[in-house]
């Protein structure tokens, strides 16, 4: 009882829904935190819409849905989700090829497969992630939100780089004003306020969503019209696990982010299950599916300072109001304000320490390939997914190539020259038992051997096949070998298959 106690409090958020509805300031902080991410979320939906070849009112209802669904869903406290561009990415064939009716079931389908993956424990595997990767992670995060940006500048107006520059100067100086209301909805509000009262021409919202700007209505329950077939499985399976891979990879890797930006632990079992719901409910809202959007996260945490469910879920329900009751309004916000906030967060996002050149010197060469082998392909292929795939692959090389010779053996003969004495030194897995076999001088060795592996552990079947195979070299040359000092685990394991494996 008392570890799951332990265990209960460990995932328990600080503070919490009930601190923030019982503290008026805590409440109008979050509170205000969510309608700048409620804000920020418009451009972000519309886009990755856009991108995925589906209306704009599909990227929208899916930010809407999913942000209020998660709030009660997932297990990271102010994480913000909605469509993203992974999953965009990963759906865009679907709708090329087929409809949005398909997209939508395959979208229905990964938040399946999300949550039966949470269950069989998924997001426990966040723990092998290295800290070199999670910094490549963070660093590729901050230069794809500020790239991210350029494509708003095409077709702008001269009048967004004074507005961009101005909105980064009052992000700048007004939290050392006061931090009781967010920098950003300043920003934003201001910024429409004089694009409106001067009419300046530039881009803005309605730009992005078309000549008719937001949609005006609320989503509404949707079924996807798709043949209820094997073949309709075979066609929407592979792109859904697509979909459950990509967007738990992108959840987790921000939730693990959000925990060390907050010093507080989230629960990744259920935040993978909760995403996994969030998917479900926005396709049958008519939704294109997401996960975390790790920009308007970082608006929300290290921008707005929110640190409970009530930011995300105000973050929903203030877009949902945009949507239907104020569109024409929204429509005004220049997109310049918004560039300039995504600029903002980019900068607080990467890890300036880092890469500077005092760290990059003390740093040991293996940490530094690792961040650059996780940026490098996410700045190629705008998918963090693959950079981290490919960043903890290179991790694990390092890592094991680094081990292996760490193990080493010493030998010494008795007085009388009659025995040998082996001391084995390290732990011995695959890649440093390979080399064991060579490290014993067989042909000069007396009659009696010891081999003592006090000193080493044994953890895989290729160790227990190579000391099977030093045995046999022994006996070969009509040498007496034992092998002592084993510990308990290591001697459970080697007795367990020593001798019933096959020799090479």
């Amino acid at each position: 009882m008392s570890v799951q106690m332990r265990e209960k409090d460990r995932y328990r958020p600080r503070p919490t829904v009930m601190d923030a509805l019982r503290s008026p300031k805590l409440f109008t902080k979050e509170t205000l935190a969510g309608i700048v991410v409620g804000l920020a979320l418009i451009p972000e939906a519309i886009a990755f819409a856009l991108a995925a070849g589906v209306p704009a009112e599909v990227g929208l209802f899916s930010a809407i849905v999913m942000a209020i669904s998660i709030s009660f869903l997932g297990g990271r406290p102010a994480m913000i989700t909605g469509a993203t561009a992974a999953v965009a990415l990963v759906v865009k064939p679907v709708a090329e090829q087929y409809n949005v009716d398909y997209l939508i079931a395959v979208v229905i389908l990964g938040g399946i497969f999300q949550v039966i993956l949470g269950a069989l424990g998924v997001g426990k595997l966040m723990r092998f992630i290295p800290r070199s990767v999670m910094v490549g992670f963070v660093n590729a995060l901050a230069i794809l939100i500020a790239l991210a940006q350029l494509e708003h500048f095409k077709g702008a107006s001269w009048m967004m780089y004074p507005m961009i520059a101005v909105s980064l100067v009052i992000l700048w100086l007004f939290p050392k004003l006061t931090k009781a209301i967010p920098a950003p909805l300043v920003v934003v509000i201001v910024m429409t306020m004089v694009v409106w009262l001067f009419g300046f021409d530039v881009k803005d919202v309605a730009a992005l969503s078309g000549e008719d700007g937001l949609p005006g209505a609320p989503p509404l329950p949707f079924f996807p019209d798709v043949p209820l077939t094997v073949e309709t499985l075979q066609i929407i399976a592979p792109y859904a696990l697509g979909v459950a891979a990509v967007g738990l990879m992108e959840s987790l890797m921000t939730a693990k982010l959000v925990d060390e930006i907050t010093d507080t632990h989230s629960s990744k079992t259920r935040e993978a299950m909760g995403q996994g719901g969030a998917n479900i409910l926005s396709g049958l809202f008519g939704g294109m599916g997401g996960c975390a959007m790790i920009g308007q996260t970082m608006i929300n945490v290290r921008a707005s300072g929110a640190r409970t469910r009530v930011s995300t879920f105000m973050a929903g329900v203030f877009l949902l109001i945009m949507v239907w009751f104020l569109g024409p309004i929204m429509n005004l916000i220049p997109i310049g304000a918004l560039v300039a906030i995504m600029f903002m967060v980019a900068f607080l996002t990467l890890d300036w320490h880092s890469i500077a050149p005092s760290t990059l010197k003390r740093m040991p060469k293996s940490e530094t390939i690792v961040m650059l082998v996780t940026v490098i392909p996410v700045l190629i292929t705008h998918n963090l997914s693959i950079g981290v795939i490919i960043g903890v692959f290179v991790a694990a090389i390092l890592f094991v190539r680094r081990v292996a010779h760490f193990t080493s053996v010493s030998r010494t003969l008795s007085s009388d020259g009659k025995t040998a004495h082996y001391s084995v030194d390290g732990e011995l897995f695959f890649a440093s038992s390979n080399d064991l076999t060579t490290q014993f001088e067989y042909a000069d060795d007396p009659e009696k051997v010891i081999i003592d592996m006090s000193k080493s552990h044994v953890w895989d079947a290729s160790t227990v096949a190579a000391l099977d195979g030093i045995e046999q070299k022994f006996r070969e040359h009509e040498s007496d070998v034992e092998i002592v000092g084993f510990n308990d685990a290591s001697s459970d394991f080697h007795g367990r298959l020593t001798g019933n494996l096959p020799s090479h």
